[in-house]
């Protein structure tokens, strides 16, 4: 026989522990001892990527392979009904890797860390487990009690007591008509064999098995005490052990031989050590301060850290990789994984292993990537994913909570041991806890992956985890996943906030366009002469948003340029609209693009007034190729105080914070991004109220500014040409206290008199028109971008830095990029000039009219990232003077 020895000998021959059944049950399993006062053994899964390193490739693909025979077993309509639900902390990743296999389910997995506010769905008891509490914590009520079939997945169906306390538990508050029951292995004694369908039988609901392999423990009389006292003996020998006397084995354990029996004596062990590396005393870290856990830096990071990973300072050995994790997709299924965060998450994934490969050492060629206790899913799908594209052997294994006896034996599951203290801050208090097979194992670097509720003071601080690891592998890095935190949902009663106004009484849009949130101040003198707004915004008199400029009247020959743009690039608008809304119902929908997205309806929320439009047309969209009314919502965003918290907190009242989707049209160097998510952060931090993703969804994203949008071209939207006669007849909105109460939503104005030149709906209509011939094109571009890299680059905030700088204006706000903010600086503010890009056609022919007009320079520039810059006056005052235009008198 080959001179490899199965993973379970030491144990088997030891406590005369017999495995049997399936020939494949030996590459599945191995056996261990722990430290429990109910079950000694403890059976070690070589395919689980929890205690032994394994490619992760293998780990995923036995968890999918499961999830596609549940498929087939359900068949699509009822699997599109399901639910899948995991079991903390071993089998999170599988039942997360089974949800995918299903591709049509939510997922959700116990836990064992509370989380406050966070009102728990159900709970049960795991007898035999270390932890025995589990608790299940929905971020929505509804996802458990629907009636559609529920998937239980856990790594070994043993006793089955777990799962049938789990269904009983839940069938008491929301019966169904059948379970799936799903597990690598099915291990029940004789004995146990028929109480699933005496169970069954009792509830009144048909409950399904399906594993990857059977067989079963034999256990001779006795075997608990024996297993006690073995372990007992083994780790007096390893606290009486000189750590750094021994010397570790060079390579992982072996793999198991197939079928090896148990006990099989013609394989002699090694000798034995004890193989416990333990942990140093734990003193405050040298390079703090740390943020506590639980707390919003620790879940999100400082502001301004990139995709959640906080700045902040890090073990000396260890090198911190940014992920780019992308917003508002949770870290893996305590709370809910919904297939449409499964679809953004795929889409990032080879950007965040391509990070990871370059911050790997050169020449590295095992390289170890180690999840974190319940975080297994994440690290498992970015091995995977690195995997794919270095020339290295990788491999996948978390941290756990459970103690396990570690014996230096190749006939033995569990060879080496690192011992470091809980850093995560846990609910049951401080404790050991354990990373296994990894000392010794000849990894070249090891990528640890948390979440940021555990990058704390203990990851970092001396005897921690990082600085265990640190001494057996040469590199170390660490990468953060934002902790999910649960939206809150306001208590504030709805009817304490107005409702919102609509059309016709406020705007031209038909009522069920939109909502606008906020108050009617059309009976208010608002308007001045723009030379004077510029003189008082520039001096710091007075705030843009406290007046409003006297409205552009469009001459003849400007509505004749206005209606050919239309004409022209109503298609390709049409097919912007058509790829950012799929790209929303794709990653904000619980079940993805299809007619089936309306499970979980995304909010459309405009920023009024450019984006409303825009908004409108995605509603629109939607309805026509899905079939689902999207609610849609105008809200006012002001630059310097931020977005209407009132108009947040009515959203709250009324919707799922994380359902909302903020609407705009274009970006341009991206402020308003910035402003938004500033803005949001500081309402949940003073309102307690979470779960609203700043994130923008635009029509062009010229500036690169964002990650949804339906192209990053820079061309003409015709509802850039005009100010309200193309955005519902609606003014831009205003925020003066003697106007606006701290009860008050953000003001508007509705100029009812300018109807005979309202062309906002007949803009929508030409838009809409094109829908159909368009919607191959859309949906094509949709799925192009949802696997694209989409990471912002910031371009155009940087060619608006070097623009303010080159033309010594030296104040970035007065530099306004792209045909959409061109326009608006000749129709709103005093223009100084307007750079062109030479060779841009007849998307300029309105501003060059506009230029003409107002009598400002249009230069054209060779190299220009958008089609066009408009220049506002620099220190404008009604006195500036000279042939530039730059002189002024102060």
């Amino acid at each position: 026989m080959d001179n490899v020895v199965w993973t379970g000998t030491w144990v088997a021959r030891r406590l005369g522990v017999e495995l049997v059944g399936d020939e494949k049950l030996a590459d599945l399993l191995g056996l261990a001892l722990r430290r429990n006062p109910r079950r000694a053994h403890l059976l070690v899964s070589n395919v689980l990527g929890k205690h032994v390193p394994q490619s992760p490739s293998v780990v995923y693909g036995h968890g999918y392979a499961l999830g596609r025979r549940v498929r087939e077993l359900l068949g699509t309509e009822d699997a599109r009904a399901a639910v899948v639900l995991g079991y903390a902390e071993t089998a999170t990743g599988l039942g997360h890797c089974v949800a995918d296999g299903v591709g049509l389910a939510p997922y959700l997995h116990s836990t064992r860390r509370p989380v406050p506010g966070v009102t728990p769905a159900g709970g049960f008891e795991e007898s035999h487990s270390h932890a025995t509490s589990h608790l299940l914590l929905p971020q929505d009520p509804a996802l458990l009690a629907g009636d559609g079939p529920l998937v239980l997945v856990d790594d070994e169906f043993s006793t089955g007591n777990t799962v049938l306390n789990t269904i009983r538990d839940l069938h008491s508050r929301h019966p169904r008509e059948r379970y799936v029951i799903v597990a690598l292995v099915d291990m029940r004694s004789a004995a146990d064999l028929g109480r699933l369908e005496d169970f069954a039988r009792e509830i009144g609901a048909r409950v399904d098995l399906v594993v990857a392999a059977s067989g079963t423990v034999k256990l001779p009389e006795g075997v608990l005490e024996k297993g006690q006292a073995l372990v007992a003996e083994y780790e007096s020998a390893d606290r009486d052990a000189v750590t750094s006397a021994r010397t570790p084995h060079a390579g992982s354990a072996p793999a198991p031989a197939a079928g090896a029996p148990a006990g099989d004596e013609a394989v002699r062990p090694a000798p034995v050590t004890p193989a416990s590396v333990t942990p140093a005393p734990v003193t405050p870290a040298e390079d703090g301060p740390y943020p506590a856990a639980g707390t919003a830096e620790a879940a999100h990071g400082p502001a301004g850290g990139r995709g959640g990973v906080p700045r902040r300072r890090t073990h000396p050995a260890a090198t911190r990789v940014e992920l780019g994790w992308p917003r508002g997709v949770p870290d893996g299924g305590r709370h809910g994984f919904t297939p449409g965060h499964r679809v953004r998450l795929d889409g990032t994934l080879p950007a965040m292993a391509a990070r990871i490969a370059e911050a790997l050492p050169d020449g590295a060629r095992r390289v170890l990537v180690l999840g974190f206790e319940e975080l297994m899913y994440a690290p498992l799908r970015l091995a995977a994913e690195l995997e794919q594209v270095v020339a290295a052997e990788v491999r996948y294994s978390t941290t756990t909570r459970s103690p396990v006896l570690a014996v230096d034996d190749p006939g033995y599951a569990i060879r080496t041991r690192l011992v470091f203290p809980a850093h995560d801050h846990p609910d049951d208090g401080p404790g050991e806890r354990y990373a296994y097979n990894v000392a010794g194992a000849g990894f070249d670097a090891v990528v640890a992956v948390v979440d940021s509720a555990a990058d704390t003071a203990e990851l970092h601080a001396p005897g921690g985890l990082l600085d265990r690891l640190a001494g057996h592998t040469p590199s170390v890095l660490l990468a953060v996943v934002p902790s999910h935190v649960p939206a809150r949902r306001s208590t504030e009663r709805p009817s304490m906030l107005p409702e919102p106004l609509r059309g016709p009484a406020f705007s031209s849009y038909a009522p069920d366009e939109v909502g606008w949130l906020l108050r009617d101040l059309s009976d208010v003198t608002l308007e001045a002469r723009t030379e004077e707004r510029e003189e008082a915004i520039q001096s710091g008199g007075a705030h843009y948003a406290e007046s409003l400029p006297v409205e552009y009247q469009p001459s003849d020959q400007y509505q004749e340029l206005f209606r050919a743009a239309l004409a022209t690039s109503a298609a390709r608008i049409a097919q912007a609209v058509g790829a950012v809304t799929e790209l929303v119902l794709a990653e904000r929908s619980r079940s993805g693009l299809g007619p089936d997205a309306s499970a979980s309806r995304p909010v459309l929320v405009s920023l009024a007034r450019a984006g409303t439009p825009v908004g409108v047309l995605m509603r629109r969209w939607a309805r026509h190729h899905h079939g689902v009314d999207l609610p849609h919502y105008a809200v006012s965003i002001v630059r310097g105080r931020g977005i209407d918290p009132n108009a947040l907190r009515w959203l709250a009242a009324h919707h799922d914070p994380a359902d909302v989707v903020f609407v705009d049209g274009w970006t341009g160097k991206g402020a308003i991004t910035r402003e938004l998510a500033q803005a949001v952060e500081e309402f949940e931090a003073a309102e307690g109220i979470t779960g609203f993703d700043p994130e923008i969804a635009v029509l062009a994203d010229p500036g690169s500014c964002v990650r949804t949008y339906g192209t990053r071209e820079d061309f003409l939207i015709p509802s850039a040409c005009l100010n309200s006669t193309v955005s519902g007849l609606i003014s831009r909105t205003v925020l003066r206290s003697d106007l606006v109460g701290p009860h008050d939503f953000h003001g508007a104005k509705f100029y009812r008199e300018l109807a005979g030149s309202d062309v906002s709906v007949e803009f929508l209509d030409a838009v809409e028109a094109h829908f159909p011939d368009v919607a191959e094109a859309a949906r094509t571009q949709a799925k192009e971008l949802l696997t694209a890299d989409r990471t912002p680059t910031w371009e155009g905030w940087a060619a608006v830095e070097r623009i303010s700088e080159e033309y010594g204006i030296h104040d970035v706000n007065l530099v306004k990029p792209g045909v959409g903010e061109t326009t608006r600086v000749l129709l709103r503010r005093v223009p100084w000039k307007i750079l062109a890009r030479a060779g841009a056609g007849a998307d300029l022919d309105h501003v060059r009219l506009l230029a003409e007009q107002r009598g400002v320079p249009v230069e054209e520039v060779a190299e220009l990232p958008y089609t066009c810059v408009g220049l506002i006056h620099p220190k404008y005052t009604r006195g500036a003077t000279g042939a530039d235009g730059r002189a002024v008198t102060v």
